[in-house]
């Protein structure tokens, strides 16, 4: 597997290039790839963080994420969290990230006061309605990034 990652004040962006269903041809060389980068921006109590994922998401990118995701929140007494999910070139979960997806939001979801999926699959509205569940938050699916974002804002 190859990984990059590189952080940025604001930034932390993880690639992943290990997925057989993905192929991508570079100077003829077929190269197997998803992608994940996540943003977390902080002011006082408040966070704003940002996930694209491309592909299909892995245990590995969990383990990669979670720790991100902990160290942030925990610097924090009563963290309160929006987030923006782009799930345009999302297409699903391997079995094993779906159960730590399922753990992240038991051990954060209190902290989420709003989290805005958008993408363009009929499974990732029915996901946001099912999330609801599990996020003491506000969870809404959107079709295009403007009105996810003004929702966050409001």
């Amino acid at each position: 597997m190859l990984e990059s990652a590189l952080r940025l004040p604001g930034l932390v962006k993880y690639a992943v290039i290990s997925k057989p269903e993905e192929k991508v041809s570079h100077m003829n060389t077929n190269l197997i790839t998803h992608e994940l980068s996540i943003g977390i921006e902080r002011c006082g109590n408040d966070f704003f963080l940002k996930l694209k994922a491309k592909g299909k998401l892995s245990h590995e990118d969990y383990e990669a994420i979670t720790p991100m995701i902990d160290s942030a929140l925990g610097a924090v007494k009563e963290p309160k969290v929006k987030a923006l999910i782009d799930g345009t070139e999302l297409e699903g979960w391997e079995p094993r990230a779906a159960w730590d997806d399922f753990k992240l939001g038991l051990k954060h979801g209190n902290e989420f006061v709003k989290i805005a999926i958008y993408g363009n699959k009929k499974w990732q509205e029915t996901l946001a309605k099912l999330g609801s569940w599990f996020i003491s938050g506000e969870v809404k699916f959107f079709e295009n990034k403007s009105d996810a974002i003004d929702w966050l804002n409001s």
